[in-house]
């Protein structure tokens, strides 16, 4: 096997997913959460309150757009096996690797780093 038949790893892009809906208890979305973090292996973080929640994630694709369709489907993909309320995606953010280390360099903007798996209050 050469180089030449090594094909390059997919770019990997960095995901927040934000959801919004009728409240529920915040033990519920937290548990769901904390469910979800165990189902999706790259999820980062996951914030919440009594009628929205946002997570965070890695993602491979080959490119944004690929990225935002599977973001998109997240919510409902897991929505029954972790018991997640019957939310709807309000808002979607895909950035490449390099903008979120960008990011992470100005103190208080982005995303920064979360503790992996780590679920607090918005």
């Amino acid at each position: 096997m050469t180089s030449a038949d090594i094909s390059p790893a997919p770019p990997v892009w960095f995901v927040t997913v934000t959801v919004a809906g009728a409240v529920v208890a915040e033990s519920d979305i937290r548990a769901g959460l904390e469910r979800l973090a165990h189902e999706h292996p790259f999820l980062l973080s996951g914030r919440y309150a009594a009628d929205r929640a946002e997570v965070r994630y890695w993602e491979e694709g080959p490119d944004a757009r690929t990225v935002i369709e599977l973001a998109l489907g997240l919510w409902d993909e897991h929505r029954d096996s972790a018991e997640l309320p019957r939310w709807s995606v309000v808002g979607v953010e895909v950035i490449d690797r390099e903008t979120f280390h960008r990011r992470g360099r100005h103190v208080g903007s982005g995303p920064g780093l979360i503790a992996a798996g780590g679920v607090t209050p918005l």
